[in-house]
């Protein structure tokens, strides 16, 4: 059995060896973006409320560690924890919340500490310093809550000086699940209701799991309401929490099977939210075989399985209100296109320069490591794709964990092992992708 890299696990660097056909199948970590938003409602909650499936990568346990801080009790055994939250009423920390590299984290909990009376700090890794915050400390100033930038206007560390917010009625810029999250967290400490308006669908896991909760969350079309607890105690109940796999780490898996005749694939368990499932419809419109299955006994978030069989791929366009319902996914998209024959399009998708890393300018230069032909743009990409891809590169992930899961896929497609470097970051969000990527090997027809 050939291992993909010696130590691989332990390193910050992975050696990819080409892959054949295979028939595979397996399962995914837990949602990412399900993991933050249960653990944040469960530490508020009142009793002990127990999730399953939960993400074990870094970027969720700096949520969970965040609401131990603000008076939660947690005991975790692997994805299995259970949550003694605070009562409904945060307590404010008595230190810094250090949220590592998590975009996800810092930006949902400034909306969920303003109801926290009392100052609270959050910082996080270089990474997280750099991405913009004004997108969520403009909202929270016009609701009445004091932002206060330690060392560079509108990067974080940050300060929340918390209280009651105001309720306010909010137009996203641009359509964005995290801002809106934000916005909708505040809302529930507010005086009186709280409206959040999209300029195009995002991901609603947080509607979702405020609707399950039993806070009052309405949704109507692209508005959503919240009504405000005027700053006093949160009634949310103990709860059992079901977190489907992850379809953002799904995706890697899907890329791989798509574009390599032969190769079939099933992914279980993995979450089908409607808004995160946009990569299915480009790659089926690029010619991807891929069937969805759902699982009718499901509650709460839609999961089920899918199922790829490789075959050719051609160019598309990606662009418009698709971008906001795969932004996670516009890296492993890349190498689709990178696999496919033609030309496609990536448009509409700036908001990739100030993810973790510059997405949109790793990706081309790694594509172009690749002899992949990529002209990039302000807003994305113009990739010309080739089935053949020669291998024998070192491709860069600039430590953007979806960089170097995308890299490593495109470097089974080459015809020589291929180097990764800078893969510990993969583990703020998929801590066992390496072990997956073996059993794709283990099962080579």
């Amino acid at each position: 059995m050939s291992k993909i890299a010696d130590n691989c696990l332990a390193s910050n660097r992975w050696t990819v060896n080409p892959l054949s056909s295979f028939d595979a199948v397996l399962r995914v970590p837990g949602d990412k973006s399900i993991s933050h938003r249960v653990a944040m409602l469960a530490g508020l909650g009142s009793g002990v409320s127990r999730i399953s499936g939960f993400l074990e990568g870094d970027d969720c346990l700096c949520t969970v560690n965040a609401m131990r801080q603000m008076g939660a009790d947690v005991e975790r055994q692997g994805c299995c924890l259970q949550i003694k939250g605070t009562g409904g009423v945060l307590r404010q920390p008595q230190m810094q919340l250090d949220l590592g590299n998590s975009g996800t984290s810092i930006r949902l909990l400034a909306g969920l500490v303003a109801g926290c009376k009392g100052r609270v700090v959050m910082t996080g890794d270089d990474s997280l310093r750099s991405r913009p915050m004004r997108r969520i400390s403009d909202p929270l100033a016009a609701m009445g809550i004091k932002v206060e930038y330690i060392e560079r206007e509108g990067y974080a560390p940050l300060v929340i000086n918390g209280g009651v917010p105001q309720s306010i009625d909010y137009q996203l810029p641009v359509a964005s699940a995290q801002v809106k999250s934000c916005v909708l967290l505040a809302g529930l400490w507010a005086e009186g209701v709280s409206t959040v308006e999209e300029p195009a669908p995002c991901r609603d896991h947080t509607e979702m799991a405020l609707i399950k909760a039993g806070l009052p969350c309405e949704v109507a079309g692209s508005v959503v309401r919240v009504s405000g607890s005027s700053g006093n105690r949160l009634d949310i109940p103990a709860l059992e929490w079901i977190v489907p796999g992850d379809f953002s780490s799904a995706a890697f898996w899907i890329v791989a099977a798509a574009a390599r005749p032969g190769a079939v694939l099933r992914v279980d368990g993995v979450g089908l939210n409607p808004r995160r499932i946009a990569l299915v419809d480009i790659l089926r419109r690029m010619g991807a075989d891929i069937v969805v299955i759902m699982d009718e006994n499901a509650s709460g978030e839609p999961l089920g399985s899918i199922i790829v069989r490789g075959g050719a791929l051609h160019g598309t366009v990606i662009s418009g209100n698709e971008i906001p319902n795969a932004i996670d996914e516009i890296p492993v998209l890349a190498v689709a296109a990178a696999l496919a024959e033609g030309v496609t399009e990536i448009r509409d998708a700036a908001e990739l320069r100030v993810k973790e890393s510059d997405r949109i300018t790793v990706m081309s230069d790694n594509l172009k490591q690749a002899g992949v032909g990529v002209e990039s743009r302000a807003d994305g990409m113009l990739i010309e794709g080739s089935s053949k891809i020669p291998g024998g590169g070192v491709f860069d992930s600039h430590g953007d964990h979806r960089i170097a899961m995308s890299m490593a896929v495109l470097a089974t497609y080459g015809r020589a092992p291929s180097s990764v470097i800078n893969t510990a970051c993969v583990n703020t969000s998929y801590p066992g992708f390496v072990e997956n990527l073996q059993l794709l090997r283990d099962n080579q027809n």
